[in-house]
């Protein structure tokens, strides 16, 4: 995890834009404003979300599985972890 806080502000940073993003759509639909641009907020959400998972995966998979003086099975167990996290994040 020491990866995560090295890099916490601007993840943080990242949650909140999206968090915003969020408060948006939804004002959107409570406002009932027009579809298109209700449609381009949701993506805009979306994308967020896929660019902190892009950058999420790559911090574990450099810290997890790629990092130097890992052992087999810590290499093993990173991996793993971070193909679960693809798997549930692409359905």
């Amino acid at each position: 995890m020491a990866h995560l806080t090295q890099d916490k502000d601007a993840l943080l940073k990242r949650v909140r834009r999206i968090g915003g993003q969020v408060q948006a759509l939804e004002r959107a639909l409570e406002g009932e404003t027009d579809c298109a641009k209700t449609l381009h907020l949701a993506a805009a959400i979306r994308g967020a979300v896929h660019g902190l998972m892009d950058e999420l995966i790559e911090a574990h998979a450099r810290e997890h599985v790629a990092r130097p003086g890992l052992t087999d099975a810590e290499r093993s167990q990173g991996l793993e972890e971070v193909l679960e996290a693809i798997r549930r994040y692409a359905k």
